[in-house]
């Protein structure tokens, strides 16, 4: 029965109902009945299924379930990822491109009849909390209750979605997936901005079919952004509580592997703790930011759960993250401790099952697999768990007119070349920094070790149009929030000496820094101006209780601003905007290169 009147829905639904054909329609309600139906359903298929799900211990994880993918479906896909947009340049040069017609006379026949013999589920979903005027409507529609059961800890799922909707909007996202026979060859994750709508096909891992997460929340999203005046992000949104008891929101960008979820669950060190200093997580991956009724960028998380890497995760990394996955989570491609019917994955402790099946499926004696060299987690295992269980959620995690915000962060892992911390001049130089956003690969990656990866905003993947467009709009918010405009900052925690070795401890001690952004958003810290912003003045960065790692000679260090590594970055940069943006048909705003004139001319003088 279907859950709504809105014609445009139900014309779409029946539509798709026609091409895929599935033998029933099940609407999601969200209910407790229904969603315990659907997993009793899920779990009670035999063992060798593709789409069985496992019930794991309920003393130990109330709620929890357990579900493994196909060896060819572990990761987001970005060659099978696609921006349909009608020119090519629209779509830009950091997306796969293709012409809707072409793609949807490629597409078509592979979703004609697929569901024939499954179910399909219709999912309303909304992106933000119910009633926010920041908040986004989507439905999916998929032939998998694993989606189902994921949706409905990564969004607000079920009939009460369809209330920021109404009865004649048009205003919603159509999604399509189904896993079909899960082909590597035949998978694509495609999205056609101009119509609001998101095809997946032939996977059944998280990052490709839930269509809510990144293909809604950033691809979809960032264009509708540019549209409507508001931004869809790739970051994380923290509340840092002052002892007055007055509290400073943060956004931050990071590229992967840079401590993205670390810093928005953070423990503020001892010192800070003892003053009354708390950390409030908003969210840890996407952020829709919008000016309020006072003029200031308001930000929400869309998003209602959390979708973790699992391997480093532990008590000493993470432990709010870990925290999280005590109750009603969803594992995937973990490893199994058959003694206990618990979970285990790579550096969740120094103990790994003997009794153990590894993700794949396979049984084996954990530490002698191990010890052969291989994993019994995959390295991009997730766990799927709801905000609420975090132990620091954000008091304001549910406020639909969403966070003030004080401070954008970006960074990147750098060994040498940028300092700790520093303050962009101005929103426009903000927006520069943000383009050059980069990381050197570390050993994690494939290839060389510190090569350098662009990552603008670090959104590469996630921008679902022209990226010189994108940071045009970026611009534009400038103009628009004026003075209210957040102040912009980089960080690098990354920073090593001669022997490799880190050189600030990072983690909670990260709190340091964010005391300092925070106090140069109140004005009541000076700052030291240099060729590429401002720089804290000696002191100025609270290291008490660290003096005996951090001497004021790895101070020094940590905030140097090196001229020639500086005049090679801009070279990069240059090459970077010119080469792989421009001749490849990115529209560069012309006050991005005056920036980087402006940076050149200050480290000659």
């Amino acid at each position: 029965m279907a859950l709504t009147n809105n014609k445009n829905v139900l014309a779409w639904v029946d539509e798709m109902v026609a091409l895929t054909k599935p033998d029933k329609v099940v609407w999601i309600d969200g209910s407790k009945e229904q969603l315990d139906a659907l997993t009793s359903e899920v779990t009670t298929l035999p063992d060798g299924d593709p789409n069985k799900m496992y019930y794991l211990n309920d003393e130990k994880l109330p709620g929890c379930l357990y579900h493994r993918t196909l060896p060819n479906d572990v990761a987001r896909v970005e060659d099978r990822t696609f921006i349909c947009t009608s020119t090519k340049e629209a779509a830009g040069p950091t997306n796969n491109w293709m012409a809707p017609d072409e793609m949807k006379a490629m597409l078509t026949p592979l979703y004609d009849g697929v569901m024939k013999g499954r179910t399909m589920y219709v999912i309303p979903y909304s992106m933000g909390p119910i009633g926010s005027p920041l908040a986004k409507v989507g439905v999916e529609l998929t032939d998998s209750i694993y989606v189902v059961l994921n949706m409905n800890i990564m969004t607000r799922m079920g009939a009460a979605a369809f209330e920021n909707l109404g009865d004649t909007s048009d205003d919603f996202v159509r999604g399509l997936h189904s896993k079909a026979d899960v082909d590597p060859e035949k998978r694509y994750i495609v999205h056609f901005p101009e119509e609001n709508t998101i095809w997946s096909i032939n996977s059944a891992y998280g990052g490709n079919v839930l269509l809510g997460k990144k293909c809604f929340a950033l691809r979809i999203a960032s264009f509708q952004g540019k549209n409507e005046g508001w931004m869809a992000e790739h970051m994380l949104i923290l509340g840092v509580q002052k002892p007055d008891g007055e509290t400073k929101y943060i956004t931050a960008a990071f590229p992967s592997a840079c401590g993205k979820t670390n810093l928005a669950m953070l423990i503020p060190p001892e010192g800070y703790q003892k003053d009354g200093y708390k950390v409030f997580t908003v969210g840890d991956d996407i952020a829709w930011m919008k000016p309020g009724k006072d003029g200031r960028l308001y930000a929400i998380n869309p998003e209602n759960g959390f979708f973790g890497v699992a391997p480093g995760t532990n008590e000493k990394s993470n432990p709010n993250a870990l925290a999280c996955t005590r109750k009603n989570t969803i594992f995937t491609n973990v490893a199994m401790n058959n003694e206990d019917n618990t979970v285990w994955w790579e550096k969740l402790d120094k103990n790994p099952p003997v009794d153990a099946t590894e993700w794949k499926g396979a049984k084996v004696n954990g530490p002698e697999y191990i010890a052969e060299g291989g994993n019994l987690a995959h390295p991009n295992s997730r766990f799927t768990a709801p905000a609420e269980n975090c132990p620091c959620i954000s008091p304001e995690f549910n406020n639909p007119e969403g966070v003030p915000i004080s401070a954008i962060i970006f960074g990147g892992r750098r060994a040498s070349t940028t300092p700790l911390v520093y303050q962009s001049f101005d929103w426009t130089h903000g927006t520069y920094i943000g383009s050059a956003v980069s990381s050197e690969t570390t050993a994690a990656a494939t290839g060389a070790v510190g090569v350098l990866r662009h990552d603008p905003m670090a959104m590469k993947p996630f921008i679902g149009y022209n990226v010189g467009d994108y940071w045009a709009h970026w611009l534009e918010m400038g103009e628009k929030l004026g003075d209210k405009a957040p102040k912009i900052f980089n960080v690098n925690w990354f920073k090593q000496d001669e022997e490799g070795n880190f050189i600030w401890p990072g983690f909670g001690d990260n709190m340091r820094v964010l005391d300092w952004i925070i106090k140069r958003c109140e004005g009541t810290v000076d700052a030291e101006e240099t060729a590429i912003g401002y720089l804290p003045k000696k002191g100025d960065i609270n290291i008490e209780g660290i003096e005996d790692e951090v001497t004021p000679e790895i101070m020094d260090k940590l905030l140097a601003v090196d001229k020639d590594l500086w005049t090679k970055e801009i070279a990069e940069m240059r090459r970077y905007y010119n080469d792989d943006i421009a001749a490849k048909g990115g529209n560069i705003p012309a006050a991005l290169y005056a920036e980087l004139d402006k940076i050149e001319a200050k480290l000659n003088k």
